[in-house]
């Protein structure tokens, strides 16, 4: 899609209100690699609270749920109590959702318990080839891959939570371990 700026865009990635959210996050975050142990955990948090909700909602909510999550710091987070809890579902500038808290909780804790890998090296692990071109349009690109599947698969074991092969798919993408900016799009291929 033909933005204001005349650049084309993968279809998705439009502001009906006008703010750029959408197209910032399209243009600068989505699909770009990204390493990093807190990085990668609060990619992690924010994809299981979109599950069921538009992305949208998440990118306007996204500084709150730092400020709530201690920014996203794993040794924080994994230290949170029940109290912490029923004062996140009573925080109306996120989702207010127990078992999204409550993952988000738990994932902290399994994630300071892995003893083998770290979480970038983990995540990674599932990255597939690139591809040798981009998908032509949104509608090509999948919900659920064989690598999404077998790190929701993996990320359970290691007792994660609300880590599904979709979420765990979408995380794929947000993060660049796959490539699902349409083939028109402008954003630049990064391998």
């Amino acid at each position: 899609m033909t933005a204001p700026d005349d650049r084309v865009r993968c279809a998705w990635a439009v502001d009906t209100d006008g703010s750029r959210l959408y197209r910032d996050y399209h243009d600068l975050e989505w699909g770009r690699p990204l390493h990093g142990r807190d990085e990668l955990y609060e990619r992690l948090c924010l994809e299981a609270f979109q599950s069921g909700l538009s992305w949208i909602t998440i990118l306007r909510k996204r500084d709150a749920f730092r400020a709530a999550f201690a920014g996203f710091d794993p040794e924080a987070v994994a230290r949170y109590t029940e109290r912490d809890v029923a004062r996140l579902l009573e925080d109306a500038s996120i989702v207010r959702n127990r078992a999204k808290i409550e993952a988000s909780v738990s994932n902290a804790r399994a994630l300071l318990e892995l003893s083998d890998t770290d979480l970038d090296t983990l995540l990674w692990s599932f990255a597939p080839p690139p591809r040798p071109s981009r998908l032509a349009t949104v509608n090509d690109v999948p919900a659920v891959t064989p690598e999404s599947t077998a790190m929701a698969k993996e990320l359970k074991r290691r007792g994660f939570k609300f880590v599904g092969p979709t979420t765990a798919y979408a995380l794929m993408q947000a993060t660049g371990m796959v490539d699902d900016h349409v083939a028109a799009c402008w954003v630049p291929i990064t391998a």
